[in-house]
């Protein structure tokens, strides 16, 4: 299983998502109080102590926007799981579902500026087996806000008659 993003745990932890993102919350505050059976060392014997992950929750809880706190907790939920197949699978699960939340991970922002753009402008994220077809042909434009300049047939397109008031 992929390690959760620290990001999305802080979102998540925050209230991004609204009520889907407060349940999802939720549901993982629950799965990490579930008990987690591991032997507990001590200081002679020396052996590893592992976290449950509730100390890490409590800790993004109380302030959401460190995001160290929130790789803690990620962290902590992956040792968790690479030592419990039932906490993994549990873990896996939610995971699927609280992907569904929006938290603005890896939001983009499009923007369009400068210049003419003579053929499609693709906005949008995470795009696959795109193809684009009919590239256009910059001699049937003018350029913007130049009113005395028309293309080859004499005709200016109809945002620049829109924004010239025609």
């Amino acid at each position: 299983m992929d390690p959760i993003s620290a990001a999305a745990l802080a979102a998540l932890a925050g209230g991004a998502g609204g009520e889907a993102g407060k349940q999802a919350w939720t549901a993982l505050s629950a799965l990490v109080r579930r008990p987690f059976r591991h032997s507990d060392a001590d200081s002679e014997t020396g052996a590893l102590v592992v976290s449950s992950g509730e100390a890490e929750l409590t800790a993004l809880a109380q302030d959401p926007g460190e995001l160290e706190r929130a790789q803690r907790l990620s962290t902590a939920l992956a040792v968790r799981a690479a030592l419990n197949a039932e906490f993994r699978l549990a873990l896996e699960s939610w995971w699927q579902q609280a992907q569904s939340v929006r938290t603005n991970e890896g939001a983009v922002t499009n923007q369009v500026s400068g210049g003419t753009q003579y053929g499609p402008v693709v906005l949008g994220r995470d795009f696959s087996g795109l193809t684009i077809t009919n590239q256009g042909s910059p001699g049937l434009r003018t350029a913007p806000g130049d009113p005395d300049r028309s293309g080859p047939t004499g005709l200016t397109s109809s945002a620049e008659g829109a924004s010239r008031g025609d």
